[in-house]
C-alpha cells in the first residue's frame, strides 16, 4: 500500500527558468506538487493521468525515494520515504522513460547485473528472466549491447530490469511512450497480471485509452493539484460530456 499525505515539492528557480516564465512572474519557487494526498491499495491499478508537466514524474519520483519532498509524507508498505528509502527501494519497480542504461552491456549482462543487486538466488532469477524476455519478446536481441538496439528495445530492456526481483510494488511512469503497438499490449498485459498478483500499482499516462484499459482509480493532477480523485467507475458516472478525453478536457480546464 501507498499512503500520500499533503504532498508538496517546491523547486526552486534560477534566473533563467524565471526568465522563461515570463515577465509576470516575479516569485524565486515554484511548486510542482502541492498539497496531493492519495492512497493506492493491493490488488488496484492506480491511475496518476495529466497533461505534460502536471506534476506526474515528481510525485512518483518522490514515491521512488528519488526526490524528497518539502512537506507532507509518503509510506510505502507502512515504510517512510525520508526515514526509509533503502526498505522501499529493496520493495519496488520504478519505471520511468529517463532510465540510463549502460550501453556497453548486454540485455541478459544488465538484467543478471540488478538481480544481484536484489540478491536474487540463481534459479529464480532464471526463471524470471525466461518469463519475462518471453512475454517482451527479447530473445533475438539478449546478446546484442544496448548502445545498438531501438529506443523500444532499450524500453523492453527498462521494464525487465524494473521487475525482474518480483517487487511487492510496481511505479510505472508512462512506459508504452515509444513502443509499437504489439509491445505495448504486452506492457498492459504485464500490468495487470501484476493486478493479479497482488501487487501494488502506480501507473501514469497521458493516453485515453490506457485510462479505460487499466484503471481501477483514477486521480487527474493538473498545476500540481488533483482535480479528481476516486474511482474510475465515480469519474464514469459524474462525466457531464460524451468521451473520457472531452471529461479531461473539462476537468482540467475547470482548474
Amino acid at each position: 500500500m501507498i499512503v500520500v499525505k499533503q504532498l508538496t515539492k517546491t523547486f526552486k528557480l534560477s534566473r533563467q527558468q524565471k526568465r522563461e516564465r515570463g515577465e509576470d512572474f516575479s516569485g524565486s519557487t515554484i511548486d510542482a506538487v502541492r498539497e496531493v494526498s492519495f492512497t493506492c491499495t493491493p490488488g488496484r491499478i492506480f491511475t496518476i493521468l495529466g497533461p505534460n508537466g502536471a506534476g506526474k514524474t515528481t510525485a512518483l519520483r518522490m514515491i521512488a525515494t528519488m526526490l524528497k519532498p518539502t512537506s507532507g509524507t509518503i509510506t510505502v508498505m507502512g515504510y517512510d520515504v525520508a526515514r526509509q528509502p533503502q526498505e522501499i527501494r529493496r520493495r519496488m519497480g520504478f519505471l520511468t522513460g529517463s532510465t540510463g542504461l549502460y550501453g556497453r552491456l548486454t540485455p541478459n549482462e544488465l538484467v543478471k547485473y540488478f538481480a544481484d543487486l536484489y540478491g536474487m538466488e540463481k534459479n529464480e532469477f532464471q526463471r524470471r528472466r525466461e518469463e519475462l524476455f518471453a512475454l517482451l519478446d527479447m530473445n533475438d536481441f539478449a546478446n546484442r549491447r544496448i548502445g545498438k538496439l531501438s529506443s523500444g528495445m532499450r524500453q523492453k530492456v527498462s521494464i525487465v530490469r524494473t521487475m525482474i526481483h518480483d517487487p511487492e510494488v510496481v511505479v510505472f511512469d508512462e512506459p508504452t511512450v515509444g513502443l509499437d503497438v504489439v509491445t505495448s499490449r504486452n506492457i498492459i498485459q504485464l500490468i495487470r497480471s501484476c493486478k493479479d498478483a497482488g501487487k501494488t500499482i502506480v501507473f501514469s499516462t497521458h493516453r485515453m485509452g490506457e485510462v479505460s484499459l487499466l484503471s481501477d482509480d483514477l486521480a487527474i493532477i493538473h498545476k500540481g493539484q488533483l482535480c479528481f480523485n476516486d474511482t474510475y467507475e465515480e469519474f464514469l458516472g459524474r462525466m457531464q460530456t460524451k468521451s473520457v478525453e472531452d471529461e479531461f478536457i473539462r476537468l482540467v480546464e475547470e482548474a
